[in-house]
Parts: C-alpha cells; structure tokens; sequence
C-alpha cells in the first residue's frame, strides 16, 4: 500500500469514528432534550392528541377542546367569551406556543404533568387524564370591568382585600384566543393582524405594563408621612407652600384647580383636592429613602411577584436629585405602577394595612377531580398600622364624598378612593392616564379594592380625568363584587 493511499484509508476510518462518535452522542446525551424540545413537532402533535382540561370559572369552564379534520392535531384549543377572559386565560396555540395561566399549567391541562399520570400512565408512555385550574375570578365584576372599559385602551383589577384572591382582571382591547389556536392559514393571518395592531391587543395591561400612577401614588406617600411620624393625623396642617418651588430649581409647582385651598392644608384636604404642592413636599421633608422603603413593603420593586403569572416590576426610582424626589410624590418623573400595583395599595388600606398576597388561582385539580394543589390566602407583608389605614380610610371616603372621586359615590356603602391623571410622552404631549383606585364595604361583611387605568388617545385632553373616565368603571365594579354571590 503505498503512501497517498494509506493516508486516504486513515482519514476515512477518522470520518467514520466521527461519525459513530456523533451518532452516540445524539442518541445517549442529546437525544432526551431533543425530544423534549419545544419546536419538537411529534411532541406538539402528542399534545393536541386528546382533549385538554379547562379554566374554570365560578364552576363554568372558559375553555373547550375541539375535534379537528385534516390536521395532525386532533384537538384544538377553545374558548368560550374569548375577549372577556383573555387576561386570565392567556392562549394555548398549535403554532404560537402558550401564555398566561395556559402556559403555566400547561402540563396540568394536558395531562403530562407527573401528578396527572397514573403509574400505568407513566409505562405505557402515555398521558394522564388531563386536570383543572379553578379560578378566583368573578364572572360579574370580571364582566363589569370588561363592559366599562370597552373599545378604550386600558386596564382593570379587583381584589379581595381579605383573602387576596384576584376577581377580575381585564385589559382592553382584548382578543379572541379562539382565532389563533390552530394552524391553519387563517390562524396564521389572524396573528399577523394581532401582532401589528397598534394597539397591543395581546399586551396584558393590567399585569405586564407599568405607567406613571399619577395621584393615586399619592397614598403611598401619604402612608409614609403618617407612618413615619412627619403628621399625626390626616386632619394635621402640613407645612405646604402655594405653590411650591422645586429643590435647587426656579421651578413653580402650581395645582390644577387653583382656588384649592392647598397651602398649608391637611392631608385629608390635600386628598380631596389632589394637592400637588402638598405631595410634592412631602416626598422631599419625608426623603427619597423612606418613600422607597413604603413603596416597597406595598410590592414596588420586586421582580418576583407572581400570582401565579409573573407581574412585570412596578418602581420607584433612586438616586434622584430632591427636584426629582418632589416629582415622585405626586407619581412622576419615573415612578412607573401596574394596575395590579395599584389595587394592592389600595387593598392594604381597605384591609387593616395588611396586603395579602395578590393571587388568581384557588386549587388545581387532577382528572379524577381531586386537589393537587391548592392555593390559600397568604399575608405578604404589613406596610402600616391599623391606625395608619384607618385614617387614609377616612381621608379617601372624603374624596369619594366631596372630593374629586364622586363618580364613584355608592348609596349606603362606604367608599374610599383617590383619583389620578398621570402625565406622559416627550414634554408631556401624550393624553394623560386616567386612573381611579377605590375600595368599597358594606354592611354584610363585603369588601373589594378596585384599580382602573384608562389610555384613550383619542379623548379630548381638557376633558381627561380620572372621575370622569376611570371613575364610573371603578363604581361598576365595587357594586358587581358587593352584589354578588360568589
């Protein structure tokens, strides 16, 4: 054999050895994970092989399986009030993947999750009987949020402020998840149409989108001072020129209703009348540090608030300049809420000045029906005294009486609440947010914490407010959850 050729037989045995060596390697280490992989078509065909389990709400199921034809997928996802649920449920698509409490508890919902399979399950290799996810959501305040809202942009929450549990949650627009579950071309272009709409129908606003509060942050600094000791009492004068020059700036802060009689004025009155010298203020006498830490204890800044969808994190800035601090006090400069943040503020207050930790999930259930999990009010942290709230109490039914929060005035209930018109865009050139947070009591032992956020960029500037846009939304609601007999 001379040279050329047995150089030639060496590299080809090589090739072979590299190949065997891939090939085993594909097989005893990569094989599991390409199996599992996510893009792994056979994996989603198994998937949609039988019929899912349901989200249920009020003991009705807002989501089906449906038989389908001429696919290799044999069921598709369904959904019964699409748009109405869509913040809750999230999707479940052959193509799209999954979001939301679909995707959470997807492995519940098809029967693959180890809790769902039987040991004949699981040496057969095949699925389980498929589970359930039972809601805390109230299908009347869920219905009242989702009506008052609309066609406009924006978002709405409620909260038990007892238990935690979450009984509605809408974002508007919303979006059918029905039209994009399948594969077929008109999913396909029902996505497209979805994913360049301006307006973000898919973007859950009340959970994954943060914006300035506006006034309503108003509570949380009111929270502080009181807290902190800077006042005794929402009915104490604090120390509040009118108007207040910004630190280390030649900038005036002025009120929106200029006759208000801010200077100087109370907390209560402050509240009423959304002082914004009075705010401002406070944030710098009280220190951004000590503003910070309220925020905080009410969930500002923390990134793993999961209910049990992850919230994007509500923040309150740092290392600001005292102007800036100012700013902040009245829900400026960067301080950025989500509607979810906001009901919990309010639901602190409502609740003794616990906040119970925030949740939309009660139990989850196997095939058979029985528990796997369950899901029980849990307290997240004690922002302020029971003193503490009962004065901010008593200072938002002054704002719902004979404040700017009237709107939201129900007969024979106590009602508390602050309104909020935030600022946004390059100078300010945005239409403002329209917020309403409020809480709601009656005489039978009920309560609710309300947050509505409204973005209509198509409203007439001079005529946003949060009693006028937000407010009515809010009262819905309140009277939906009291009304109710979930």
């Amino acid at each position: 054999m001379n040279k050329t050729i047995r150089r030639t037989s060496v590299f080809a045995l090589l090739l072979v050895v590299a190949v065997m060596v891939r090939a085993t390697w594909l097989q005893a280490v990569d094989g599991q994970a390409l199996a599992d992989d996510q893009y792994n078509r056979r994996n989603l065909v198994a998937q949609y092989a039988n019929p899912f389990g349901n989200i249920i709400v009020a003991g009705q199921p807002v989501t089906g399986s449906a038989a389908t034809t001429g696919s290799d997928f044999k069921y598709t996802r369904t959904y019964t009030d699409g748009p109405l649920y869509a913040a809750v449920t999230g999707f479940s698509s052959q193509v799209y993947g999954t979001t939301q409490l679909e995707g959470i508890y997807q492995k519940v919902l098809n029967g693959t999750d180890a809790q769902t399979r039987s040991l004949l399950d699981v040496l057969e290799g095949s699925h389980g009987k498929p589970g359930d996810v039972i809601t805390t959501i109230d299908p009347a305040v869920q219905k009242a949020a989702y009506s008052g809202l609309g066609t406009k942009n924006g978002a709405a929450v409620a909260i038990d402020p007892k238990t935690g549990n979450i009984l509605a949650m809408v974002s508007t627009p919303s979006y059918d998840p029905s039209r994009i579950a399948g594969s077929s071309s008109a999913d396909a272009q029902a996505w497209q149409q979805l994913s360049n709409d301006k307006n973000q129908p898919m973007v859950n606003r009340a959970l994954r989108q943060t914006y300035p509060p506006g006034s309503t942050f108003k509570l949380v600094v009111a929270a502080a001072a009181l807290q902190d000791g800077l006042y005794s009492s929402v009915d104490q004068p604090t120390s509040s020129p009118n108007p207040y020059t910004l630190p280390g700036t030649t900038v005036r802060l002025t009120n929106e209703n200029a006759a208000a009689p801010c200077a100087n004025a109370t907390i209560r009155t402050a509240l009423e009348y959304s002082c914004n010298t009075v705010f401002a203020k406070m944030a710098v006498d009280l220190g951004q540090a000590k503003v910070k830490a309220m925020a905080d204890t009410f969930g500002f800044d923390s990134s793993h608030l999961d209910i049990p969808v992850r919230a994007a994190q509500s923040v309150y800035p740092t290392n600001m300049p005292a102007s800036s601090t100012a700013q902040t006090g009245i829900g400026q400069f960067d301080v950025r809420a989500t509607p979810l943040q906001m009901a919990m503020v309010v639901s602190a207050i409502a609740n003794g000045g616990t906040l119970m930790a925030p949740h939309m999930v009660s139990k989850v259930t196997d095939g058979s029906g029985d528990t796997i999990q369950s899901l029980n009010p849990q307290q997240q942290s004690q922002p302020i005294s029971a003193n503490t709230a009962q004065q901010l109490r008593s200072a938002m039914v002054s704002v719902i009486n004979q404040g700017t929060g009237t709107n939201a005035q129900i007969p024979g209930v106590e009602v508390g609440g602050k309104t909020g018109t935030a600022q946004h865009g390059v100078d300010n050139s945005g239409n403002p947010y329209a917020w309403f947070v409020s809480y709601a009591k009656n005489g039978a032992g009920k309560e609710v914490a309300v947050a509505v956020m409204v973005d209509d960029p198509n409203a007439v500037r001079s005529e946003i407010s949060g009693n006028g846009l937000a407010g009515p939304i809010a009262k819905s609601m309140m009277q939906a959850a009291l009304n109710s007999s979930s």
